[in-house]
C-alpha cells in the first residue's frame, strides 16, 4: 500500500514517514500542496495524510485541486491539524478522517489501516472520525 504525507514541518513529516514505513506502507512526502500534486501526477497512493496550514499551497487548496481530478478525487484524505476546529474543517473538505495534533501513532495507524484495508470501500469508522 502507498501513502502520501503532505506536511510542512520536517520533524512531523519524518515521524509520519517512519511510522507508516514500519507498518509496511510505501511512503512519499511533500512539504506543501503543490509538491504533493506533482507527486500525484505519476504516483497514486491509497491514502493521503494532509496538514492544513502549509506554505505555497495549503491543505484546503490541495484538497480543492485533488477533487478536480477524476483520478485523484477518490483517494481518501486524513486531515492532520492542531487547529481547534479540525473536525469541522475536515468535514467541509470531504476528508475521510481527521486527527488532532499531537496524534497517537497507534490511532494514526488504525485510521490509515481502516481506509486502506479494502480499496474503494470505506468501513464504518471508529468514534472520532469525520464522515
Amino acid at each position: 500500500m502507498r501513502a502520501l504525507v503532505v506536511e510542512d514541518d520536517p520533524s512531523i513529516r519524518e515521524v509520519l514517514e517512519i511510522v507508516l514505513d514500519q507498518d509496511g506502507y510505501e511512503v512519499r512526502t511533500a512539504s506543501n500542496g503543490r509538491k504533493a500534486l506533482e507527486i500525484l501526477s505519476d504516483w497514486q497512493p491509497a491514502v493521503i495524510l494532509l496538514d492544513l496550514m502549509m506554505p505555497v499551497l495549503d491543505g484546503r487548496g490541495f484538497r480543492t485541486a485533488q477533487l478536480r481530478h477524476a483520478k485523484l478525487a477518490p483517494i481518501p484524505v486524513v486531515v492532520l491539524s492542531a487547529a481547534n476546529d479540525v473536525r469541522q474543517q475536515a468535514s467541509t473538505m470531504g476528508a475521510a478522517a481527521c486527527l488532532q495534533k499531537p496524534f497517537d501513532a497507534d490511532q494514526l495507524l488504525a485510521t490509515v489501516r481502516s481506509l486502506t484495508a479494502a480499496p474503494g470501500l470505506h468501513k464504518p469508522a471508529p468514534a472520532g472520525f469525520v464522515h
